[in-house]
């Protein structure tokens, strides 16, 4: 077959239906990759970065939300989510990692801690709670926001499973605190303790009591120097 007048053989080939060399396949096709993986980067990158701050706004919303369940608004004036510090791995609160702990104040002076405990003992495994204790060394409150305990009889150790909403199983820690109830007292009645318990599915009630009993005196023997550690830093701490 004759050449085309005036054409380049590249030219020519792709007149006459002839293939490119697969070296020009590759850098076509390897350019028209990193164009579209440029492309989706970029949307991503801008996907992300639209909605990075309504993201961090809701989780930091969620977080205040589960502090005043179990802290008054009342209690406090400042930003607890604000004024925190890092609790290292402690075996009196069962925590195995560093965990956060938010401090309340009310009129610049301590009102209470909030901080994370987890029940290692509870029937389907860990048990992880939050609590609020008061600088007098009284628990505000506890809720627990993870466990897998058996639906149906340990659900009622979660007050959003709890079908007694009136006066929901964790509210009988509310007010307590070492100087009213001593260590051994915290614990279920069947143990000689304080707390009740639904018959069938004591083991989630006394993990709980227990924890919270541990979580308190944690808390009592720690105030002031949870309280004096510089915002963002590492506490030390009293077992």
């Amino acid at each position: 077959m004759e050449h085309l007048p005036n054409t380049s053989e590249a030219t020519q080939e792709a007149l006459l239906g002839k293939p490119t060399s697969p070296l020009k396949v590759s850098l076509t096709t390897a350019a028209m990759l990193l164009l579209f993986t440029t492309i989706f980067t970029g949307l991503m990158a801008a996907a992300y970065l639209n909605t990075r701050a309504p993201i961090a706004a809701s989780a930091e919303a969620e977080k205040l939300q589960r502090v005043t369940e179990i802290l008054p608004t009342s209690d406090f004036d400042n930003a607890p989510l604000q004024d925190a510090i890092t609790l290292p791995a402690s075996p009196l609160l069962g925590t195995k990692t560093p965990t956060p702990l938010y401090r309340a104040r009310k009129d610049g002076q301590p009102a209470a801690v909030i901080f994370e405990a987890v029940a290692p003992d509870g029937y389907s495994g860990n048990i992880r709670l939050l609590l609020a204790v008061r600088a007098n060394g009284e628990l505000a409150g506890v809720r627990v926001v993870e466990h897998r305990e058996t639906p149906g009889l340990g659900d009622y150790i979660d007050p959003r499973k709890d079908k007694n909403k009136t006066s929901p199983w964790i509210r009988q820690f509310d007010q307590h605190s070492l100087s009213t109830l001593p260590n051994e007292r915290w614990t279920v009645k069947k143990d000689g303790g304080e707390f009740a318990y639904y018959t069938g599915a004591t083991i989630s009630a006394r993990a709980v009591s227990k924890a919270t009993g541990r979580a308190v005196e944690f808390a009592t023997k720690n105030m002031a120097q949870l309280f004096a550690t510089q915002t963002g830093s590492t506490a030390q701490q009293d077992e």
